[in-house]
């Protein structure tokens, strides 16, 4: 795998919003005439379309020499394949180009605004459209339905779905709460939908489950009054609340019974939210790291190095990027107002100073209800013998925690074998049955017993 392949050369984590244009140019059309004007060594014509913050995030002349690194890797550049929209980003129009070269098609992904703008580009090695997505065959559709609910927090809207099983009730419940990024209500990566086989697998088990779109997903670098002071509270955990306290209100669920499970990121900041939150009667983490998210980061960048082919001089100064912005995360000099350069843009030190102090293991030792901690074995986003196992170091004799580990499912608890890589996520594939036994039957005993330590 060559490392273009996931470093962002500029989708910006947080685009900006756009007015909406209703008589600007075709965004495809645009979109192949970037990459032609890209082709010809017309840098400064592609430059001068970037938006502000686009500009800020890819200074002039960097697009020029990501382009030579592709040309030597990939040889001479023969023309586009094809142009596809994919969904749309806040106003914004992401518009993949599929480019053929001498040795490889590569997509070029561009986010395109309403007046023709170039709000991020992404590099990346070529994909097939993924298959449309098919339920797993462990989901009734006939025990359940579904029904759009908003969740309302504040100025925020955040389109949600609600799974709800057939019959009176009431019954337990359960929200969802995303990894990192940009996520949508089902957590969709690549070809998978990871959070909508939890909700159909959940609900097809007579558990009420609540999912809704990530509001920097839906807003942007709009997602807090001051986007130099965004956190994760923005990020994830406020909306995790108000969608508790939602979920609670609803007909036929069972307010005692209301859980939250995260996966990710959203397991990582669990124990945070259920600190302030008498209304959770427990927490389910799938993929918790215990280890800062910046060292992650990095890990996960070493990882894919060393189980592909060696780096060019190119990829291995964006690793030292990497390795330079994670040092900047953690030194003491780090202040409010400092910007922190990594693979998907720009983000505002405020988020890293927030979860400076956040241990996750100490907060869950402080929490009394039922936790249920999971870990897939082929993990390499969070490692389990550097992670799951300091869980289990930790609480492991805590009565009000339970462990399962899975030891041939990936962080998106999808059955493989062998050594995990990114390229394993484009090929369609359903959280594992087990897993969603193993939290129903968790969930739907009131004292959430234990369910054993691994198997």
């Amino acid at each position: 795998m060559k490392i273009y392949a996931l470093i962002l050369l500029a989708l910006v984590a947080a685009l900006p919003c756009a007015a909406a244009q209703d008589n600007g140019p075709e965004p495809e059309a645009v979109a192949k005439q970037i990459v032609q004007e890209i082709s010809a060594g017309q840098f400064d014509r592609v430059e001068e379309r970037y938006t502000p913050e686009m500009s800020a995030s890819l200074p002039a002349g960097t697009l020029a020499k990501v382009w030579a690194s592709i040309l030597q890797q990939e040889g001479a550049f023969d023309s586009v394949v094809s142009t596809t929209s994919a969904a749309k980003v806040q106003t914004f129009d992401m518009i993949v180009v599929a480019a053929k070269f001498e040795k490889a098609v590569i997509d070029i992904q561009i986010a395109i605004s309403p007046d023709g703008k170039i709000g991020g580009i992404q590099v990346r090695q070529h994909r097939e459209p993924p298959p449309p997505w098919v339920a797993p065959t462990y989901a009734k559709l006939d025990t359940f339905t579904e029904q759009p609910l908003t969740l309302t927090n504040g100025k925020f809207e955040m389109p949600g779905i609600l799974s709800m099983p057939k019959g009176s009730g009431p019954f337990p419940a359960v929200v969802l709460v995303q990894g990192s990024g940009r996520q949508d209500a089902d957590e969709t990566v690549g070809a998978s939908k990871p959070l909508k086989d939890v909700a159909w697998g959940l609900a097809s088990r007579g558990i009420a489950v609540y999912r809704y779109t990530k509001r920097t997903e839906k807003y942007g670098s709009q997602s807090s009054d001051d986007p130099n002071k965004l956190t994760v509270d923005d990020e994830t955990m406020s909306d995790a609340r108000a969608a508790i306290s939602l979920l609670a209100k609803q007909k036929n669920i069972d307010p005692a019974h209301v859980y939250l499970l995260g996966h990710s990121l959203g397991a990582y900041i669990a124990p945070r939210v259920a600190t302030s939150d008498a209304q959770i009667a427990g927490i389910v983490m799938m993929a918790a790291n215990t280890e800062p998210m910046e060292k992650l980061l990095v890990d996960q960048v070493h990882y894919i190095i060393a189980n592909g082919p060696p780096p060019t001089a190119d990829e291995q100064a964006q690793v030292t990027k990497v390795e330079q912005a994670v040092k900047q995360i953690d030194s003491p000099d780090l202040k409010q107002g400092d910007t922190i350069n990594l693979l998907s843009g720009p983000m505002p030190a405020s988020y890293w100073l927030d979860l400076r102090d956040y241990h996750p293991i100490a907060v869950a030792e402080e929490l009394k209800i039922p936790i249920l901690i999971l870990q897939g074995g082929r993990d390499f986003q969070v490692p389990p013998a550097t992670n799951f196992d300091e869980w289990k170091k930790a609480l492991g004799n805590d009565k009000f925690v339970t462990f399962r580990l899975y030891p041939t499912l990936n962080h998106l608890f999808i059955a493989g074998s062998g050594i995990s890589l990114p390229q394993e996520y484009d090929r369609p594939g359903h959280v594992d049955e087990q897993v969603i036994s193993d939290v129903a039957l968790w969930i739907t005993h009131s004292e959430a017993p234990h369910l054993g330590q691994s198997h």
